[in-house]
């Protein structure tokens, strides 16, 4: 894939946008192609970085690594909407940290002092929080910058992508019935967005697989509280019983947010699949289709390391 050809991507969530801008800045002129600008789902992500319940266990400790190091770095311009947050993860049984956990800048366990009550283990570090509105905004100026085009419409297939050299499938839950993919399946997710009553430091409850999660993530003026994760589930309509599940939960281990206004509701469909599918494939009239699809709940945490990946897919390599 040489400079000058044309590439459609499809989707413009955080895994398409992030691709698309890795494509353009390596010279390769590309077509973002999606129904939503930026996707829903990304926008409704929390965000923190972290390779949670995801596979395969190889490839996205290599892709969640690579984009920990990108995100350091945007970190540095607050323009991006990335900061480098200090929090606690914890647990109501004794939990082990996981291995991403103990490689990040100051961990360490808590003290029993440092836990909210009902809680009996956790651990203190410092990771990426991404503030996603104004992420994936920062995203659609560094790929238009590069000389990208962004056609927003609905596809029926991936063949109405037009003309193109290559096509990635950067499609998310959409890719289930564009390719088919019956492997792939929504996760539903709900946040619950507040103002800040003055939280610096994230909080986050390691809830296994339970539907019910509990996390805050501040964002200056803003703290996205979560949330859900409904197996198979695809509907965008506000819960308000989940809301206000989600603000009790909150509330019990931050009393502070009890004074926080509502905001709004963000709502998105995690696209989820046994593993992450990150490889090419020739379709039958000999188009060139490279997937990067199924992140589940790490599109944010595996987005430049899959969007590398794509790139040296499409150049061959």
């Amino acid at each position: 894939m040489g400079a000058g050809e044309r590439v459609a991507v499809v989707g413009a969530g955080v895994a398409g946008l992030t691709t698309a801008v890795i494509l353009a800045e390596a010279g390769v002129s590309v077509h973002v192609i999606a129904e939503e600008v930026p996707g829903v789902t990304s926008l409704a992500a929390g965000a923190m970085w972290g390779p949670y319940l995801v596979e395969p266990k190889d490839k996205v400790d290599q892709w969640g690594q690579r984009s920990l190091e990108i995100f350091r770095g945007l970190a540095e311009d607050p323009a991006t909407g990335v900061r480098l947050t200090s929090g606690i993860e914890a647990s109501r049984t004794a939990e082990t940290a996981p291995d991403w956990a103990t490689t990040l800048p100051g961990f360490r366990p808590c003290e029993p002092a440092e836990l909210p009550g009902g809680f009996t283990s956790g651990y203190r570090f410092t990771v990426p929080l991404i503030d996603m509105p104004s992420y994936l905004d920062y995203l659609l100026r560094r790929f238009r910058d590069a000389g990208g085009v962004v056609e927003q419409r609905q596809l029926t297939s991936l063949s109405d992508a037009g003309s193109a050299s290559a096509i990635v499938n950067c499609a998310g839950l959409g890719a289930k019935d564009l390719l088919p993919d019956p492997d792939l399946r929504p996760i539903r997710g709900q946040h619950v967005v507040v103002t800040n009553p003055g939280l610096t430091e994230f909080f986050s409850e390691d809830t296994g697989l339970s539907p019910d999660l509990l996390c805050f993530y501040p964002h200056g003026d803003t703290v996205v509280l979560g949330g859900t994760a409904i197996d198979d589930e695809d509907d965008l309509t506000s819960d308000d019983t989940a809301a206000a599940s989600i603000l009790a939960r909150c509330i019990e281990v931050e009393p502070r947010l009890a004074t926080a206004r509502v905001l709004e509701h963000r709502i998105g469909a995690r696209p989820t699949r046994a593993t992450v599918r990150v490889d090419p494939e020739r379709r039958e009239d000999d188009t060139l289709v490279v997937h990067n699809y199924g992140h589940g709940g790490a599109g944010v945490t595996l987005s430049w390391g899959c969007g590398e990946a794509v790139h040296k897919l499409l150049a061959g390599k």
